[in-house]
């Protein structure tokens, strides 16, 4: 059953077997999670969020129609579900203190330095505005292509590839200006 493509296992799902949802769960809570984690910062928010993403595919199930790409769907529900949350927060702007691991097995003083470095990246990123963070968002660590992108935003594949541009060449500036 893992070899259906998540279009046919939603389509499946849209036709009332509702068991097949378990697979898109499996498949997609932890890309959720961390898509949900990067544009809040908060674990638990975070964790109730998916939560809630994977609810409404349940409710809204009739709207896919298998016409476009599954995860573009279930983005542009996570989108829809992230702005309900900041809209009953009262936050206008999302702020995200990030945290990164470092994994690799360095000394001491290059872990140090390595965590500085991250943190102070992921601070500049938590400083672009929600448009700009959201694409490098989808693009550098949900791993989107340009064209599902687009069509999570609403936007014409041009205009994915101008906001990601401005968006590094913003965060470039922010992370160069932070090192004077």
């Amino acid at each position: 059953m893992n070899s259906l493509t998540d279009n046919a296992i939603m389509l499946k799902v849209t036709s009332g077997d509702l068991d097949k949802m378990a697979l898109l769960f499996q498949r997609y809570h932890r890309p959720l999670y961390g898509f949900l984690y990067h544009m809040t910062s908060q674990r638990e928010v975070s964790e109730d969020l998916v939560q809630n993403i994977f609810y409404r595919m349940l409710r809204s199930r009739q709207t896919f129609t298998g016409n476009g790409e599954f995860r573009t769907w279930m983005y542009h529900l996570a989108r829809n579900v992230l702005k309900d949350h900041w809209k009953k927060a009262g936050v206008s702007r999302p702020v995200a203190e990030w945290e990164e691991r470092i994994t690799d097995e360095a000394l001491v003083d290059e872990q140090l330095e390595k965590k500085l470095e991250l943190e102070l990246l992921q601070k500049r990123i938590a400083s672009l505005s929600p448009e700009s963070r959201e694409v490098l968002i989808l693009s550098r660590y949900q791993d989107l292509k340009y064209a599902e992108i687009a069509e999570v935003l609403g936007l014409s594949v041009g205009a994915v590839k101008v906001r990601i541009h401005r968006a590094i060449n913003q965060l470039k500036t922010l992370y160069l200006q932070s090192e004077t």
